[in-house]
Protein backbone atom coordinates (compact mmCIF):
# COMPACT_ATOMS: atom_id res chain seq x y z
CA UNK A 1 0.00 0.00 0.00
CA UNK A 2 0.97 3.46 -0.73
CA UNK A 3 0.44 7.12 -0.25
CA UNK A 4 -0.62 7.20 -3.94
CA UNK A 5 -2.89 4.29 -3.89
CA UNK A 6 -4.50 5.92 -1.32
CA UNK A 7 -5.20 9.07 -3.29
CA UNK A 8 -6.81 7.75 -5.92
CA UNK A 9 -9.22 5.91 -3.18
CA UNK A 10 -9.97 8.98 -1.56
CA UNK A 11 -10.36 11.37 -4.94
CA UNK A 12 -14.61 11.38 -3.38
CA UNK A 13 -12.77 14.23 -1.26
CA UNK A 14 -12.72 18.04 -1.80
CA UNK A 15 -8.90 18.92 -2.66
CA UNK A 16 -8.65 20.88 0.37
CA UNK A 17 -9.83 17.23 2.38
CA UNK A 18 -7.17 15.33 0.07
CA UNK A 19 -4.20 18.07 1.12
CA UNK A 20 -5.37 17.71 4.88
CA UNK A 21 -4.97 14.09 4.22
CA UNK A 22 -1.78 14.95 3.06
CA UNK A 23 -0.29 16.33 5.89
CA UNK A 24 -2.06 13.88 8.06
CA UNK A 25 0.68 11.25 6.09
CA UNK A 26 3.11 13.12 6.04
CA UNK A 27 2.95 14.20 9.96
CA UNK A 28 2.39 10.08 10.86
CA UNK A 29 4.99 8.94 8.23
CA UNK A 30 7.54 11.22 10.21
CA UNK A 31 6.31 10.00 13.80
CA UNK A 32 6.88 6.67 12.96
CA UNK A 33 10.48 7.17 10.55
CA UNK A 34 12.87 4.46 11.54
CA UNK A 35 10.00 2.08 12.84
CA UNK A 36 9.05 -1.38 11.72
CA UNK A 37 6.47 -3.96 12.39
CA UNK A 38 6.93 -7.48 13.69
CA UNK A 39 6.54 -8.22 9.83
CA UNK A 40 9.67 -6.06 8.60
CA UNK A 41 7.42 -3.87 6.66
CA UNK A 42 8.36 -0.15 7.79
CA UNK A 43 5.43 0.81 10.02
CA UNK A 44 3.89 3.66 8.06
CA UNK A 45 2.26 0.59 5.70
CA UNK A 46 0.46 0.11 9.17
CA UNK A 47 -1.79 3.19 9.23
CA UNK A 48 -1.79 3.71 5.24
CA UNK A 49 -3.59 0.57 5.16
CA UNK A 50 -6.00 0.92 7.77
CA UNK A 51 -7.06 4.20 5.99
CA UNK A 52 -7.30 2.55 3.01
CA UNK A 53 -10.12 -0.04 4.21
CA UNK A 54 -11.71 3.32 5.22
CA UNK A 55 -11.25 5.14 1.98
CA UNK A 56 -13.16 2.13 0.27
CA UNK A 57 -15.56 3.28 1.94
CA UNK A 58 -15.92 6.54 1.59
CA UNK A 59 -15.40 8.05 5.10
CA UNK A 60 -14.77 11.54 5.50
CA UNK A 61 -11.74 13.39 6.03
CA UNK A 62 -11.03 13.41 9.57
CA UNK A 63 -11.68 9.93 9.85
CA UNK A 64 -9.18 9.06 7.58
CA UNK A 65 -6.90 11.71 8.37
CA UNK A 66 -7.44 9.56 12.28
CA UNK A 67 -6.86 6.42 10.78
CA UNK A 68 -3.47 7.68 9.07
CA UNK A 69 -2.70 9.29 12.77
CA UNK A 70 -3.79 6.69 15.22
CA UNK A 71 -0.97 4.89 16.48
CA UNK A 72 1.56 8.78 16.65
CA UNK A 73 0.66 9.13 20.27
CA UNK A 74 0.96 5.55 21.74
CA UNK A 75 4.21 4.55 19.28
CA UNK A 76 6.34 7.82 18.71
CA UNK A 77 6.81 10.72 20.74
CA UNK A 78 3.91 12.88 19.25
CA UNK A 79 2.11 14.45 22.13
CA UNK A 80 -1.60 14.80 22.02
CA UNK A 81 -0.74 18.44 22.51
CA UNK A 82 1.18 18.03 18.80
CA UNK A 83 -2.22 16.50 17.40
CA UNK A 84 -4.24 19.42 18.52
CA UNK A 85 -1.75 21.88 17.21
CA UNK A 86 -1.75 20.24 13.93
CA UNK A 87 -4.77 19.02 13.25
CA UNK A 88 -7.17 20.46 15.83
CA UNK A 89 -9.90 19.07 17.87
CA UNK A 90 -11.67 16.53 15.82
CA UNK A 91 -9.38 14.78 14.33
CA UNK A 92 -7.37 14.63 17.61
CA UNK A 93 -10.31 13.39 19.97
CA UNK A 94 -10.65 10.50 17.29
CA UNK A 95 -7.43 9.17 17.76
CA UNK A 96 -7.42 9.63 21.75
CA UNK A 97 -10.54 7.68 21.45
CA UNK A 98 -8.81 4.88 18.90
CA UNK A 99 -5.97 4.66 21.49
CA UNK A 100 -8.26 4.21 24.80
CA UNK A 101 -9.87 1.70 22.74
CA UNK A 102 -6.90 -0.25 22.21
CA UNK A 103 -6.25 -0.13 25.72
CA UNK A 104 -8.91 -2.80 26.24
CA UNK A 105 -7.92 -6.63 26.79
CA UNK A 106 -9.48 -9.87 27.32
CA UNK A 107 -7.62 -10.91 31.28
CA UNK A 108 -4.93 -13.26 30.19
CA UNK A 109 -6.02 -15.29 33.49
CA UNK A 110 -9.21 -16.46 31.46
CA UNK A 111 -7.41 -18.60 28.81
CA UNK A 112 -6.07 -20.97 31.65
CA UNK A 113 -7.48 -24.69 32.05
CA UNK A 114 -9.79 -25.59 34.32
CA UNK A 115 -9.33 -28.82 36.28
CA UNK A 116 -13.04 -29.11 37.68
CA UNK A 117 -16.15 -29.06 35.95
CA UNK A 118 -17.99 -26.78 38.10
CA UNK A 119 -15.49 -24.83 38.66
CA UNK A 120 -14.90 -24.12 34.81
CA UNK A 121 -18.56 -23.73 34.29
CA UNK A 122 -18.57 -20.80 37.34
CA UNK A 123 -15.11 -19.37 35.53
CA UNK A 124 -17.03 -19.78 31.98
CA UNK A 125 -19.76 -17.09 33.72
CA UNK A 126 -17.26 -14.76 35.09
CA UNK A 127 -15.65 -14.78 31.40
CA UNK A 128 -18.84 -14.50 29.70
CA UNK A 129 -19.92 -11.49 32.02
CA UNK A 130 -15.74 -9.99 31.34
CA UNK A 131 -16.35 -9.86 27.71
CA UNK A 132 -19.75 -8.38 27.76
CA UNK A 133 -18.23 -6.05 30.43
CA UNK A 134 -15.47 -5.34 27.20
CA UNK A 135 -18.29 -5.02 24.67
CA UNK A 136 -20.43 -2.19 26.29
CA UNK A 137 -17.40 -0.64 27.64
CA UNK A 138 -16.10 -0.64 23.93
CA UNK A 139 -19.35 1.16 22.98
CA UNK A 140 -19.59 3.64 25.78
CA UNK A 141 -16.31 4.89 25.48
CA UNK A 142 -16.84 5.43 21.70
CA UNK A 143 -18.58 8.78 21.54
CA UNK A 144 -18.24 8.84 18.06
CA UNK A 145 -19.00 5.91 15.95
CA UNK A 146 -15.77 6.74 13.82
CA UNK A 147 -13.48 5.60 16.84
CA UNK A 148 -15.14 2.06 16.49
CA UNK A 149 -14.61 2.08 12.77
CA UNK A 150 -11.22 3.14 12.81
CA UNK A 151 -10.63 0.58 15.35
CA UNK A 152 -12.45 -2.22 13.37
CA UNK A 153 -9.93 -1.10 10.23
CA UNK A 154 -6.94 -1.33 12.49
CA UNK A 155 -7.83 -4.55 14.31
CA UNK A 156 -8.65 -5.92 10.50
CA UNK A 157 -4.92 -5.05 9.25
CA UNK A 158 -3.46 -6.48 12.70
CA UNK A 159 -5.33 -9.34 12.04
CA UNK A 160 -4.00 -9.35 8.41
CA UNK A 161 -0.32 -9.52 9.85
CA UNK A 162 -0.24 -11.98 12.92
CA UNK A 163 2.43 -14.28 11.15
CA UNK A 164 5.05 -10.95 13.16
CA UNK A 165 3.80 -11.70 16.27
CA UNK A 166 4.60 -14.27 18.92
CA UNK A 167 2.57 -16.85 19.30
CA UNK A 168 0.97 -16.65 22.73
CA UNK A 169 0.52 -12.93 21.79
CA UNK A 170 -1.61 -14.03 17.82
CA UNK A 171 -4.07 -16.50 20.20
CA UNK A 172 -4.79 -13.27 22.39
CA UNK A 173 -5.44 -11.37 19.70
CA UNK A 174 -7.46 -13.35 17.76
CA UNK A 175 -9.69 -14.92 20.89
CA UNK A 176 -9.82 -11.08 21.77
CA UNK A 177 -11.42 -10.03 17.76
CA UNK A 178 -13.58 -13.14 18.00
CA UNK A 179 -15.31 -12.59 21.57
CA UNK A 180 -15.45 -8.99 21.39
CA UNK A 181 -14.90 -6.84 18.07
CA UNK A 182 -16.79 -9.76 16.11
CA UNK A 183 -19.90 -9.28 17.89
CA UNK A 184 -20.10 -5.44 18.04
CA UNK A 185 -19.34 -5.52 14.13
Amino acid sequence: MSFAELLYKIDYLSSEDQKMIRRAYDFAKKAHQGQTRGTGEEYIKHPLKVASYLANNELDAPTIAAALLHDTEEDSSVTVNDLEKEFGTEITELVKGVTKLGKIKIKKSWFLPFKFLQERQQKQLGYDRHLESLRKMLLAMSKDIRVILIKFADRLHNMQTLKGVRSDKRRRIAQETLEVYAPIA
